[in-house]
């Protein structure tokens, strides 16, 4: 098989998608060297990284070529939106193209279209994303459902909202492959990563997430707010994560709270300092509205970190029984979470131990070959016709 593979969020500043993609595609280049691979560093029309050919993942195989499809964003989305004749001449002859950017281009005359369904938040938190993300998700999911010749959901919590809002998409084209952890070769109690200047090991909270309204960061500066008043030995909160949209005040909303002093936003951080941070963190804490998956949650459990996160979406999914649960609207819940795990030390170490053997249930290599046997699966299925 020929795979067109789309790798146009794989680098710099990566977030959910390229992580997917990025992690994907090294770990089908690990397993296989049978299929051919033509990776796309530009790739739709809803995503757009002028050095894309540069920055996006490279991978120096026999079987893995890159082609990049139009000198600029104009020419690049004409050919994406505009699909003829000669696109697949163009694209490289590809049996099956994988789509991991929420567009979903259609109008392929041979070539199936696998489509990686993240989730439908902006459908369902519509108020906590911008109208242009939530018109872009929509029109890519949208398009999946009338034209993709398979779907894989990365959870089965969004394979089931995708099926309950497009009840016509037939369920024998949809799959599950869940999310592996980049770090998951880490070994917890084994030093490693770089440190970040002015935190001790083992005394401060940590939450990993693009800083967005979807992530409940407000609500969860508010339980941290009463964890201080009411803890006799409180630690810091560290935010580690690039900024996102619609949370341009959050650290004047950290002023007014008070907590200027006891919570650390980083930005966006390097492999390094996130793997030394989920290392030697006191506890990780992940109170999101909405998740497709959780990667955070995972990368911190592989690290054998104590984790709280949301009772609600794909998070019980992915932690199982290996995390403290809270319910997200609620600020005092989040709160007597933090207190307990801050004084039950027994109880921390339980879901210390929990979380490694959790984590090892997850890998890419297993994803990669899901995704194989989809990509089999896929061939000998007619082309999906609406």
């Amino acid at each position: 098989m020929r795979i067109g593979f789309d790798i146009s969020q794989t680098g710099s500043h990566k977030a959910g998608c390229g992580y997917f993609a990025d992690s994907l595609i090294c770990a089908l280049a690990d397993l296989d060297g049978e299929n051919d691979y033509i990776l796309y560093p530009h790739f739709g029309t809803t995503y757009w990284d002028p050095n894309g050919e540069k920055n996006a993942r490279k991978i120096d195989k026999p079987n893995i070529r890159q082609k990049r499809i139009g000198r600029d964003l104009g020419t690049a989305f004409a050919f994406w939106g505009n699909i003829d004749a000669a696109a697949e001449e163009q694209l490289g002859h590809p049996h099956i193209i994988h789509a991991n950017n929420y567009s979903c281009p259609s109008g392929f005359r041979k070539a199936r279209v696998v489509y990686t369904l993240y989730d439908l938040s902006f459908l369902d938190y519509p108020d906590l994303t911008t109208e242009e993300n939530r018109s872009n998700c929509f029109g890519g999911v949208f398009s999946a459902a009338v034209s993709a010749d398979f779907i894989v959901s990365i959870s089965r919590y969004s394979l089931n909202r995708f099926l309950e809002t497009f009840p016509h998409y037939p369920r024998e084209r949809t799959g599950v492959a869940h999310l592996g952890s980049r770090f998951s070769s880490a070994d917890p109690g084994r030093t490693m990563g770089e440190a970040v200047n002015g935190l001790e090991p083992d005394k401060f909270w940590l939450s990993v997430c693009t800083l967005e309204p979807r992530k409940n960061l407000r609500r969860l500066l508010r339980a941290f707010r009463e964890y201080l008043n009411r803890s006799e030995n409180p630690h810091p909160l560290v935010l580690a994560g690039g900024k996102g949209w619609m949370e341009e005040e959050l650290e004047t909303f950290i002023i007014e709270l008070g907590l200027n002093d006891s919570v650390l936003i980083t930005g966006y951080v390097s492999d390094e300092k996130l793997c030394w941070l989920y290392e030697n963190c006191f506890a990780f804490i992940y109170p999101s509205l909405y998740e497709g998956f959780g990667l955070p949650v995972l990368e911190a459990l592989g690290f054998g970190a104590a984790v709280i996160t949301s009772n609600t979406t794909s998070l019980p999914e992915v932690a199982g029984e290996a995390a403290l649960y809270v319910d997200p609207l609620n600020v005092s819940d989040m709160a007597t979470a933090i207190l307990m795990l801050g004084v039950k030390n027994d109880y921390r170490e339980k879901l210390r131990q929990k979380a490694v053997l959790r984590a090892r249930e997850f890998s890419w290599q297993r994803t990669a070959q899901e995704i194989l046997h989809i990509y089999e699966q896929v061939m000998h299925t007619p082309k999906f016709c609406q």
